[in-house]
């Protein structure tokens, strides 16, 4: 099977290349600095000689976009968005000109369409999406609309003869260097892996083997079309799922931070307070409707093998 990779040399790109490649599979990576074999220059929004990597391949999944762990401002937002749609766009464009197009187009969205909530969880049916909660930072609104827009580029691309599901994801759990696991485990190695700003807000996650075979899932499924949760059946407020990561590695005691000290570290990291602070209450409705099971469905389980993996690495 021939599987080709939009913007796939980021940390989610990394793991999909690693397992497909050792499944035997055929991967091309679309990427706008080739370093690598099979690896093709893109520019992400417009036509080119990589087109024909798209025509006569099995499956396009597309994960490009400009990572979000950034700080929200104006511009950063705006390339958010540009390089979502305009990536999403011409990915369709590509497949609708195709003579023999894939059957499968898995695109790239998140979780962060729901609304900010901390009552019940936001499944694909009675979910609700976001953008108009009242007492959060107006940008908040902006996140949602970039993964509106992300989601409605998919569905207007005239492909008839490629089936599309959105990939409505949550964080992706791998021990890879500079990923959200590797970067919540530093902070609780150090002694900061605490609650922040009270951690009731909820985090939704999913184990990159999960991830992996949810998409191997979703390629079989020709019934399942549209909107999918890519989320474990348990997500949990942020104090319990730091407390399950210190827990993983040993770490008694993790320093609580105030809102105030998480938008001090988030500007030292270059990052934004959105990814901590809003709830993220996600449940796998269609996946496991329709029987995918998850082999890491509980957080302390999923830590202790993330944190295994991740200390078996380093020793190489």
């Amino acid at each position: 099977m021939k599987v080709v990779i939009p913007g796939g040399t980021g940390q989610v790109g990394n793991v999909l290349n690693r397992a497909l490649t050792a499944a035997g599979h055929e991967v091309v990576v679309l990427t706008r600095r080739p370093q690598h074999e099979r690896e093709v220059l893109w520019d992400g929004r417009s036509l080119g000689p990589w087109t024909e990597e798209i025509d006569g391949c099995d499956i396009v999944v597309n994960l490009a976009g400009r990572s979000v762990s950034c700080r929200y401002t104006p511009e950063n937002l705006r390339a958010m968005m540009d390089s979502r749609v305009e990536s999403a766009r011409v990915v369709g464009q590509a497949i609708a000109a195709a003579a023999r197009p894939p059957r499968l187009w898995l695109q790239m969205s998140t979780a962060t369409i729901y609304t900010h909530r901390f009552d019940a969880p936001n499944n694909e049916a009675t979910g609700t999406i976001g953008g108009a909660e009242p007492g959060v930072p107006d940008y908040w609104a902006y996140s949602v609309e970039i993964a509106k827009n992300w989601e409605r580029e998919q569905e207007r691309a005239d492909t008839p003869r490629t089936r599309k599901v959105a990939l409505r994801s949550a964080m992706v759990m791998s021990p890879d260097r500079g990923g959200v696991f590797d970067v919540l485990s530093w902070l609780t190695r150090i002694g900061l892996g605490g609650p922040v700003a009270g951690g009731a807000q909820y985090v939704s996650w999913i184990h990159d083997q999960d991830f992996v075979r949810a998409l191997d899932f979703l390629a079989e499924r020709e019934d399942i079309s549209g909107p999918v949760n890519l989320a474990a059946p348990t997500p949990l407020p942020h104090r319990a799922f730091m407390r399950g990561l210190r827990t993983a590695w040993g770490v008694p005691v993790g320093l609580p931070a105030t809102r105030w000290m998480a938008g001090l570290g988030a500007w030292a990291m270059r990052s934004d307070t959105e990814l901590l602070l809003k709830s993220r209450r996600v449940t796998p409705g269609r996946l496991t409707d329709a029987g995918f099971t998850f082999t890491y469905g509980q957080w302390p389980e999923a830590a202790d093998d993330l944190v295994r993996r991740t200390r078996a690495a380093r020793r190489r």
